[in-house]
């Protein structure tokens, strides 16, 4: 592993910078072409917000939630609906880390009716036999993890977040304009056809991949599109999940099925680009039929449910979490492989370990937009997210080929997962988000989950 991190490292710093921004400085967030110098304008010493997040989903949510009674003044922005928002068609492997940190936001028991734990996980190459095999026992826990629907994920959030006095959620609200100086940042806000002002001491981009306050910040980011896509659907099979996980690698790219509630599954099916689109392509009859002999006959009669969507996959590491009255968090910062479904458990944790640093800081007096701050924000979690990255990335690289001495060193890395007890417990570990520096939330030290 140690090698692979090395060669990631390697080849994250040969790749082309992507602005021509110098981060050495504190730069304003608006998208001027004039020289940062002349980019700043007077603004009022007036505070609205201690912390305005502007992105509204389950990283952003749960920030706000995690400094409910911190003694900040929050703002969320959310430029969807709402109820576009929470009716996303998604689901989301919750590990273990994931859970205990809803929890001790007090809403992980608004959540757990509509979560289905992880009994089983089952690992293999392919077809190939014998299967790999793990359960709570191996780690010591009750259940190896849980699989949840987005829209069940963000009601409970958002409910707990409306009982939050600190927090104002302002949706739908489309961020205008940015303008940092010393002391905070000015928004301009456009929401309901008027346009507001606020200020707000810290601005945290919670505004995904493709984050517009990364880009206007200018900070610069690695990493790579995969040769593959991910063609995702949820399937009711005709006989009981019994609550397994599988996760089967093919040479052209990993399969996922997550097991959901009521009997459904979630099957994630990452192949090559014109691959994927190929299957997009079918009618539902050819795609169950294509699906069929890729998923197996061990659960009976698949059916369709819903729509099928198809995403890219990328590698992404930004070269700064933080610039003074500014934090990146969740895939506004990062980006992984969906092997192993880490992504958004990642962006939980940055979550957390956020509101972390800035209730500290709040309660020794410290300006929570200083860079010094938001530094030890950065420390926490870049290099965390990198090992995870690199982990997914060499996962991936190592099972979607057809290379011989690759697939004798998987096979034998199968081999011992199945029979060193040690070797196993540390995969689940990793898998589970158990390793690392867990943040403190609340009763997140009852360990209840």
């Amino acid at each position: 592993m140690k090698e692979c991190n090395e060669a990631l490292n390697l080849a994250l710093q040969s790749l082309p910078k992507m602005t021509l921004e110098q981060l050495d400085k504190t730069v304003p967030l608006s998208a001027s072409q004039a020289p940062a110098a002349e980019r700043w304008e007077p603004t009022v010493k007036h505070i609205d917000y201690d912390v305005v997040i502007v992105g509204g989903g389950l990283v952003g949510a749960t920030l706000a939630c995690a400094l409910k009674d911190s003694g900040l003044q929050v703002a969320l922005l959310e430029a969807k609906p709402q109820s576009e928002a929470v009716a996303r068609g998604q689901a989301y492997h919750i590990n273990l880390l994931s859970s205990r940190i809803f929890d001790g936001l007090d809403v992980w028991q608004h959540m757990r009716s509509g979560v289905s734990p992880i009994a089983q996980i089952q690992l293999s190459d392919a077809d190939h036999t014998p299967i790999v095999q793990l359960v709570p026992q191996d780690l010591g826990t009750e259940v190896l993890g849980y699989v949840a629907e987005h829209r069940v994920l963000l009601e409970a959030l958002r409910n707990a977040q409306s009982e939050c006095a600190n927090v104002t959620y302002l949706c739908p609200a489309a961020l205008v304009k940015t303008i940092a100086d010393a002391e905070g940042v000015t928004l301009e806000v456009l929401q309901a056809g008027a346009t507001k002002t606020l200020r707000t001491r810290l601005l945290v981009a919670a505004d995904g991949s493709r984050s517009s306050l990364r880009q206007q910040a200018g900070i610069r980011t690695r990493g790579w599109q995969y040769w593959q896509a991910c063609v995702v659907a949820f399937i009711q099979p005709e006989k009981p999940h019994a609550n397994i996980a599988y996760e089967r690698f093919h040479p052209d790219g990993p399969f996922a099925i997550l097991p959901l509630p009521n009997n459904l599954c979630r099957i994630v099916w990452t192949a090559p680009k014109a691959e994927a689109e190929a299957i997009m392509a079918l009618d539902d009859e050819a795609f169950l039929t294509a699906l069929k002999q890729r998923y197996g006959d061990q659960m009976g009669v698949l059916s369709l449910v819903g729509e099928r969507y198809v995403f890219p996959v990328q590698l992404m590491q930004s070269d700064r979490y933080v610039l003074p009255r500014l934090a990146l968090i969740g895939d506004a910062a990062h980006c992984c492989h969906p092997v192993g479904g880490q992504g958004v458990n990642l962006g939980i944790r940055d979550a957390a370990a956020l509101a972390q640093i800035l209730q500290t800081a709040h309660q020794q007096g410290k300006d929570i937009g200083d860079r010094r701050v938001l530094k030890s924000y950065e420390r926490w979690r870049k290099l965390e997210n990198l090992m995870i990255l690199g982990f997914t990335d060499t996962l991936n690289r190592v099972f979607s080929n057809n290379v011989l001495p690759l697939v004798v060193v998987r096979r034998m890395g199968l081999w011992i997962l199945r029979t060193v007890q040690p070797a196993k417990r540390l995969a689940l570990q990793l898998m589970t988000g158990l390793v690392g520096r867990a943040p403190v939330v609340a009763n997140i030290a009852r360990n209840r989950v």
